[in-house]
């Protein structure tokens, strides 16, 4: 698979304010990435400085091979054969969803150009809308006619940016789910900016999580979960709690709860100088690490419940003092102030040095 897009240690300033700070990243044709953070965390500004609307003072973005940016060289957008999906979607409201969809196309002949906009309308599933207006689509359905425009000249990259966030939160993850089946049928190569990380399980490949302008994490959806690289990650994918724990060798850790068995982080191994055998840890635990189990002699009082329909999360306070999450079916629907049975299931070992809190 060919490397499309190369984003090399990029830097980007407003005056004296540094947004996005030696930022590098790459994505294969066919893949779709995201750029995963919290509101101000510079991942917008990274997805305009590979459209070619902000210039970058340091590093360089390649594509197909070829330099579009590097310090005081900045290709045009209209150069960089790169498609875009705003937030508002940008829809002609005074033009119908055919020619929303062929807007772009006025250099295909028209024969041709009729068959590649027929061909994303029913790939998005909007044929029987061809001749509706804007204003007479729901919000979802303008979305994907945004999505068809944006593809219709088959573009080298397709940007997204929050595609999603003025839709209904019922409506996000299938949508999203909708839109990564259209990316792939198309074999579009995208990428995708959203603070959701539902949206970013449901759509993407490989996700980068941003903080203060620098990428945390390049990585699968499995790993930024059950693998974080550092606290920030571990605190912002998913939900859990760290507990206190002791390194007790190179494979186990002793918290409240029992003995975590697995690889430990290498920071955390015993080799590392700051989490030698013995040395206190912070070990992070999800909510589906705690198993509700009415045999087991460990018990915790039920201090909060979110019921979730299919799932209630309890928060518990265990014998300790502390405080854990625990995913469990709904139909265990226990009282606050109740004790259960509970007991650790957790496949990963997930620690860092107190040092590093």
């Amino acid at each position: 698979m060919n490397t499309l897009l190369e984003v090399k240690n990029i830097r980007h300033a407003y005056g004296e304010q540094v947004v996005v700070n030696n930022l590098s990243l790459t994505l294969k044709k066919g893949e779709i990435g995201c750029l995963l953070g919290p509101s101000g965390c510079g991942k917008t500004t990274v997805l305009r400085c590979i459209a070619g609307f902000e210039p970058i003072s340091a590093g360089e973005i390649l594509l197909n091979g070829e330099a579009v940016s590097h310090s005081g060289f900045c290709l045009p957008p209209e150069q960089r054969h790169i498609g875009m999906v705003f937030q508002d979607y940008a829809l002609f409201p005074h033009l119908t969803v055919v020619a929303n969809v062929g807007f772009g196309l006025h250099r295909m002949q028209k024969r041709e150009r009729a068959s590649r906009v027929a061909e994303l309308l029913q790939t998005v599933g909007l044929a029987d809308a061809a001749a509706k207006y804007p204003h007479e689509l729901s919000g979802g359905q303008q979305q994907r006619v945004a999505l068809a425009r944006a593809l219709a000249p088959r573009p080298d990259l397709l940007l997204l940016d929050e595609p999603f966030s003025n839709l209904d939160v019922s409506l996000r993850e299938h949508l999203s789910l909708e839109v990564r089946d259209i990316l792939k049928n198309q074999n579009a190569t995208a990428i995708l900016v959203t603070h959701d990380q539902d949206e970013a399980f449901a759509m993407a490949d490989e996700i980068g999580v941003m903080h203060r302008g620098e990428i945390q994490q390049w990585d699968s959806a499995y790993n930024l979960y059950h693998r974080p690289a550092n606290r920030f990650v571990a605190n912002f994918v998913g939900r859990g709690v760290f507990l206190p724990g002791k390194i007790l060798d190179s494979r186990h850790v002793e918290i409240e709860l029992g003995t975590l068995a697995g690889e430990l982080p290498h920071r955390c191994a015993p080799d590392c100088p700051l989490c030698r055998a013995g040395n206190p840890v912070d070990v992070l635990i999800r909510p589906d690490d705690i198993v509700h189990d009415d045999d087991s002699p460990l018990r915790a009082a039920v201090v909060h419940k979110a019921f979730r329909g299919a799932d209630i999360l309890y928060t518990l306070r265990l014998p300790g003092g502390g405080a854990a999450l625990s995913l469990v079916p709904s139909h265990h629907n226990h009282a606050i102030g109740e004790e259960i049975g509970i007991r650790l299931d957790a496949a990963h070992v997930v620690a860092f040095s107190q040092s590093a809190a």
